[in-house]
């Protein structure tokens, strides 16, 4: 059973520290079916590639069982010591424990970084097949790479097998990719070798955070992984149900108002909705969605200009659709108008059909609300999947923040997870339009200061 880790990040041994395990030592690590070996194939400053092989032992994995799961052969000759599994795992919360916790003594900041990674698997068992494969790590924003393995190659006619040799590719925190196939890997293989109870639930969530609670398949993996037990399963949904819906009464609406607040002294909300409709209108936009409509702000302005024949505001907190329903007076409207808009519930960073065919497509102040390892899924969610011929998106400029005499490091919303320079978004927002075929335009919103440029920085992406 075999799983290889690799990264181009520069310099890539710095995977070693991460892994905390040192790229010119051969490891062997004691578990109680087998052994788990690490070592480095490759380890240099631009490839580094770190290996996990488990060693089973098909008897260590029949003693100890009760005799009456015991006396046949399939016992000792099966397919566990080959193909990925729960084992693996066991073997990655024991072996890379220190990685999936998210720790990195050496270099604490590294742990908190996307970078480029590469998962390779030469055996999965597929229980359900390529189709069921990509449902799975698609929407975390995985490139997925599956061939499907013959069951024997020296007999054609056997046909096929239920085992893929899997690639994975994504830019994220390895912390991140750990929890992943933490969870699903068995998932995959939709079998537990193993007592689950109480402690796999709490795994479970541990290991979810942060991303199980909006996976769109989030049944399906709660319940194989707790081996179909409906009172374990139940309570995890319930759980990741509050994750995912939070109290509407919480702290964030007054978060929200002194966003609001602070910015309103300079009339930055509307020079923003202003700016947007100004290039949907240069664009000759008639098919509009609002990406993270939140209160229905533009939607409303959308929606008062008869240039724009449908309108479509997504969020992913249902409150803030319902306040947008009332904001937008929808069962108040005439027909006709009311025939033009819709609200809707999703998420940025998975794939939505809803989202194609329309011209053009707004995220106004919404990409910082997201964890940075969630942007590639943002983006291939919107440019690679959705492909609306405009693209408009805008977020605060970190530089500005001093006129509004935030203390040094202070963001302006307790949610934004980060705030960019005007640098770093031109990195971005370059990078995004060279990945993904489009052209990109960087426009300033507000009033631009000489020495730390406008409050709102603004890319507008053209296919």
């Amino acid at each position: 059973m075999l799983l290889t880790i690799t990264t181009t990040h520069r310099p890539a041994t710095d995977l070693g520290f991460l892994l905390a395990k040192h790229p010119e030592r051969f490891q062997t690590f004691e578990l109680a079916y087998g052994k788990a070996h690490v070592f480095y194939p490759v380890a240099d400053a631009e490839q580094c590639t770190a290996a996990l092989l488990l060693d089973i032992d098909p008897v260590g994995l029949v003693r100890g069982r009760r005799r009456g799961d015991a006396g046949t052969l399939e016992q000792y000759v099966n397919d566990r010591p080959y193909v990925a599994s729960s084992f693996l795992s066991v073997a990655i919360a024991q072996v890379f424990g220190t990685a999936l916790a998210g720790r990195c003594r050496e270099r604490p900041e590294l742990a908190e970084r996307p970078i480029p990674l590469g998962v390779a698997l030469p055996a999965v068992p597929c229980r359900g097949g390529e189709a069921f494969l990509r449902k799975l790590f698609e929407p975390l924003g995985y490139r997925v790479t599956a061939n499907r393995l013959p069951l024997e190659p020296a007999f054609p006619s056997w046909g096929d097998g239920p085992y893929y040799r899997v690639g994975l590719e994504h830019q994220l925190r390895l912390k991140e990719l750990l929890g992943h196939l933490y969870v699903l890997v068995p998932v995959l293989d939709d079998e537990k070798h193993y007592w689950v109870g109480a402690d796999e639930l709490e795994k479970l969530l541990t290991k979810g955070e942060g991303w199980l609670a909006t996976h769109p398949a989030r049944e399906t993996i709660v319940r194989r992984y707790l081996k179909y037990q409906g009172a374990l399963a139940r309570e995890a949904l319930r759980r990741l149900a509050d994750e995912d819906q939070p109290d509407p009464d919480a702290a964030d609406e007054a978060k929200q108002r002194a966003e609001v607040s602070l910015e309103e002294r300079v009339g930055l909300n509307q020079e923003r909705i202003g700016a947007v409709l100004s290039v949907l209108r240069d664009a000759n936009a008639r098919r509009v969605v609002d990406l993270g409509c939140g209160e229905g702000r533009l939607v409303r302005e959308l929606l008062r200009d008869r240039t724009f024949e449908r309108i479509v505001g997504v969020d992913v907190s249902s409150r803030a659709l319902a306040l947008a329903a009332r904001r937008l007076r929808l069962d108040e409207l005439a027909p006709a108008m009311r025939a033009r808009v819709e609200l809707c519930q999703g998420a940025l960073t998975y794939r939505d059909r809803r989202l194609e065919g329309f011209d053009a497509a707004c995220a106004v102040e919404v990409i910082e609300h997201l964890d940075p390892s969630r942007l590639g899924a943002f983006e291939r969610c919107v440019f690679e999947f959705a492909r609306p011929r405009t693209v408009i998106v805008t977020t605060p400029n970190r530089e500005y923040n001093v006129r509004f005499e935030l203390a040094a490091g202070r963001l302006r919303h307790g949610d934004h997870r980060f705030e960019w320079t005007r640098a770093e978004f031109d990195t971005w927002a370059c990078g995004v339009a060279g990945r993904r075929g489009y052209r990109v335009r960087l426009l300033p919103v507000g009033a631009v200061d000489p020495d730390v440029g406008p409050p709102t920085q603004m890319a507008v992406f053209s296919r």
